[in-house]
């Protein structure tokens, strides 16, 4: 049987689940002290690291928090960023690249929380692959090659580029395909590409197979322990909703810690939404997760987006950056 939530991931829809024993939204749970639980959207992505927040529903941590939420699924941050300033969705679950942009072109939105990072140092969760005859054996090599992205101008060709450029290449001479994560590992095999940018499971898939090789872990070589997601919110929302931001800020401290600490259960949990064969997801490599925002890292982030001409003006994370 499917977790609920596979077919919310599979289909689009929206999908609200009930966190109360009789089933109704707004009714007296356990934890909640007696009184109304409140109503909470949450947008996500149907990608891996998005598993805690559906494994916290499981839990019953945003219950135990006064929390009667409601998850909503979007394909991407661009969908989800105005479905979170126009009060559609309360809550997104997305990369900071995307809020500091959307901060630069007007949508007045507050990371509330840290939510997944990269890893710091050892094998990453994303990565460059590049067929073994395209003669890639460093970024620099990058220069005047077809590199797949997901999104352009997003944190994967941001981080490239200057991953490139402290390689001593040319990062303007990168030719950057936008396509889907998915669609990348067979271009790569016909050579439509000569490089993709992959998150998990495609990253390791394709540094074992025989046609490609690793070029580099871009985040560890520009911004190690990067950010890969943070929640979010519109201001408008954070000022009208201080409680319900409380009980939130400590209902996601929590399931983020019960992630880190049950990292099978984060993947039982992406064998279900994502419908991942069992044995891929068993290998597969996480994220940390962490509530706690890593202002340094953000901070260089920034000056990334700056440089290479994502944002015209440089960022100011205090305001960007819900105070605590």
């Amino acid at each position: 049987m499917k977790h609920p939530f596979a077919r919310a991931a599979a289909v689009g829809t929206v999908l609200t689940f009930a966190l109360t024993a009789c089933g109704g939204g707004g009714t007296t749970g356990g934890g909640g002290g007696g009184e109304e639980l409140q109503p909470l959207t949450i947008g996500v992505i149907p990608i891996a690291p998005s598993a805690p927040v559906q494994l916290a529903l499981d839990e019953g941590i945003f219950e135990k928090h006064g929390l009667d939420v409601t998850i909503e699924t979007a394909q991407g941050g661009a969908a989800m960023l105005p479905a979170v300033s126009g009060g559609s969705m309360d809550i997104g679950v997305g990369n900071p690249l995307s809020v500091i942009l959307a901060k630069d072109q007007g949508l007045d939105m507050k990371i509330l929380s840290g939510y997944s990072s990269s890893m710091a140092e050892g094998e990453d969760i994303t990565g460059v692959a590049a067929n073994q005859d395209a003669g890639i054996a460093s970024w620099a090599d990058l220069a005047g090659k077809r590199v797949a992205v997901n999104t352009i101008n997003g944190q994967g060709d941001l981080t490239i580029k200057e991953a490139v450029s402290k390689a001593g290449g040319d990062p303007d001479a990168v030719n950057f395909v936008e396509m889907p994560f998915q669609d990348m590992p067979a271009q790569l095999e016909r050579g439509e590409i000569d490089a993709a940018w992959v998150p998990e499971p495609f990253l390791t898939q394709l540094i074992n197979g025989e046609q490609t090789a690793l070029v580099g872990y871009n985040y560890q070589d520009t911004v190690p322990g990067l950010d890969t997601m943070v929640t979010f919110s519109s201001t408008a929302f954070t000022e009208e909703n201080p409680e319900v931001l409380e009980d939130y800020n400590a209902a996601i401290d929590e399931a983020l810690q019960f992630a880190q600490e049950n990292p099978d259960r984060v993947r039982e949990t992406i064998v279900s939404f994502l419908n991942m064969p069992e044995e891929v997801a068993t290998d597969l490599r996480l994220e940390e997760f962490d509530a706690e925002v890593d202002r340094d890292e953000l901070e260089t982030l920034a000056e990334l987006m700056l440089k290479y001409d994502v944002i015209e003006t440089e960022a100011n994370l205090d305001e960007i950056v819900q105070a605590d």
